[in-house]
Order: C-alpha cells, then structure tokens, then sequence
C-alpha cells in the first residue's frame, strides 16, 4: 500500500472500528478554511471528533504523537466552526484513533479524550 492509499484506508478502518463500538457516523473529511477533521460521530449525546494517525511502521514513535498542539489547535477550530454552523447543542469530545497497519499486522489505538491527556 502507497503512502497516499495508508490514510484514506486508515480513515475507513477506523470508521469501520467506530461503527461496531455503538458510534453513528455524522459526517466525515469536515473542512473549514484549510484544516480538516477526519470523522465526525456521535454516541451517548456526545459529539466526537476524531483525528485518525496511520503509519505502516512505528519506528519514528506511535502516530498518534504527530497530533501535535498546533494540529489540535486546527481541530477544535474545525469543531468549533461546525458546532456553530450546525447549532449542536452537545458535548464535544476529541478522540484520536492511532493505526499501525503492514503485511505483518494491523493495531489500532483509541484515545479518548485525548486532547486532555496529551496536554
């Protein structure tokens, strides 16, 4: 699998994922001005915007590290616009799904609330 198939396959793994633990999927690729939020779900009345890592290799650290301040500034900007655009009247909870996927395996780490535990 190229560099460029790894993500969009890493973001419909991790729906895939979402789906079967009780998620609905809202909305996914949401974009405002030039940032992006990979997946929008909902469960228990709790909006989650998910930030989806996928590496075929671990090596360089686990994907989820590369969700760096400046990217979690740009998603809670992308949150913050649809919230408003949509007037969701919810929680809001950042989640990152981190994927190492190669020939040899395919682990996927789910953090939630994961913009308070990286702090």
């Amino acid at each position: 699998m190229t560099k460029e198939e790894l993500g969009p396959w890493g973001e419909e793994f991790a729906t895939n994922f979402l789906l079967q633990n009780g998620y609905n999927l809202v909305q996914r690729n949401v974009r405002f001005k030039r940032y992006e939020v990979d997946i929008v779900a909902e469960k228990d009345d709790v909006l989650v915007v998910v930030e989806v890592k996928t590496r075929n290799t671990a090596e360089i650290g686990e994907p989820w590290r590369a969700v760096t301040k400046s990217k979690q500034r740009q998603i809670i900007t992308v949150a913050d616009n649809y919230v408003q655009t949509n007037q969701i009247d919810k929680d809001v909870r950042f989640d990152i799904i981190s994927i190492v996927h190669n020939t040899y395996r395919t682990n996927l780490e789910h953090i939630e609330g994961a913009f308070d535990t990286l702090r």
